[in-house]
């Protein structure tokens, strides 16, 4: 991807163009794959002139405001830190969250804010060859850039005051959760990845959840696009027919893209958490003869390792 505006001026459109290398779902035909481990510190762009002629306002992590003398001439894309975090530097192919405020570099006029406040956008996996990387470099969280970007048809020049927010685990972080007696057992890898042991018994005939872990994010609304890492697990024989963890990334889709018991392992519960769900067929794939070319007749166990969520845009 080469680095161009993080966005031309929606905060849709934004949030697309940077998200766009980790956007698949279960049932894509595509799987992210996780960012090659190069020199995450030399991909930021240098500082320069019209960089450094930028003055901030306002606190990291909250929108700000930007002053400059329009029109500003920007001959190459730059970067200049002017707030510096804390804690340990970001790594190629981590997760990281941010949020940026934009401004038109002909008239010096915001044009849009995303990711501050109850309106989070999903983490984004960092590499040298992505945005994010060619702004960020290996800067540590708390850290605060002003980034321009010279005109390239039809988009005209562009200044960004870029905040880094935090680094996201690859796995659910919240406070483990009692057991909940009849449901699967889940055993954990030490990369978070699960293991389901399967009880004894008939399958449920409605869905079943149950929290494993109880995240401190925000909580998915209806509609939201969601980060997850993901297990699914036949109850017929217990295999795994789809999993994230294989890929190397997690995966992103809408709360209402998936099938209706994956739906009620998201909607209301929170970033952080890990959600168990048993998923008979009414609310799966259907009902009809179980075959090992769907999963019609199927009850599936699904883990949900929820890693951040994008709030629908408002009609």
């Amino acid at each position: 991807m080469r680095i161009r505006p993080l966005a031309t001026l929606s905060a849709v459109a934004l949030s697309a163009v940077i998200l766009a290398g980790c956007a698949s779902s279960p049932d894509a035909t595509g799987s992210p794959s996780a960012a090659p481990a190069q020199d995450l510190c030399a991909a930021a762009a240098p500082s320069g002139a019209a960089s450094e002629a930028v003055t901030v306002d306002g606190t990291v992590g909250e929108e700000s405001t930007a002053t400059f003398t329009a029109p500003l001439d920007i001959p190459e894309v730059q970067t200049t830190v002017i707030a510096t975090g804390s804690g340990d530097p970001v790594e190629a192919g981590q997760l990281v969250t941010y949020a940026l405020t934009a401004f038109s570099a002909d008239t010096g006029e915001q044009i849009g804010s995303i990711g501050y406040g109850d309106s989070p956008l999903l983490p984004a996996q960092i590499s040298a060859d992505n945005p994010v990387g060619q702004v960020l470099g290996c800067a540590t969280p708390g850290t605060r850039v002003v980034a321009t970007f010279p005109p390239s048809d039809p988009n005209a020049g562009e200044v960004y005051i870029f905040d880094f927010l935090s680094i996201v685990p690859n796995a659910a972080w919240g406070e483990p959760q009692p057991p909940v007696e009849g449901m699967p057992t889940v055993t954990l890898a030490e990369d978070g990845s699960p293991t389901v042991e399967l009880p004894e018994g008939d399958p449920p005939t409605e869905v079943k959840l149950a929290t494993l872990k109880q995240g401190d994010g925000a909580t998915v609304e209806p509609g939201d696009t969601v980060l997850v890492q993901y297990t699914g697990v036949k109850w017929s024989d217990g295999s795994v027919f789809d999993s994230s963890w294989e890929s190397g990334a997690p995966a992103s889709f809408q709360t209402t893209g998936v099938v209706d018991g994956f739906r009620q392992a998201l909607e209301g519960f929170t970033v952080g958490s890990q959600v168990l769900v048993v998923i008979p067929p009414a609310a799966g794939y259907g009902e009809g003869e179980i075959n090992d070319k769907d999963l019609v007749g199927e009850t599936l166990v699904f883990v949900v390792d929820i890693l951040g969520t994008q709030h629908a845009a408002a009609q």
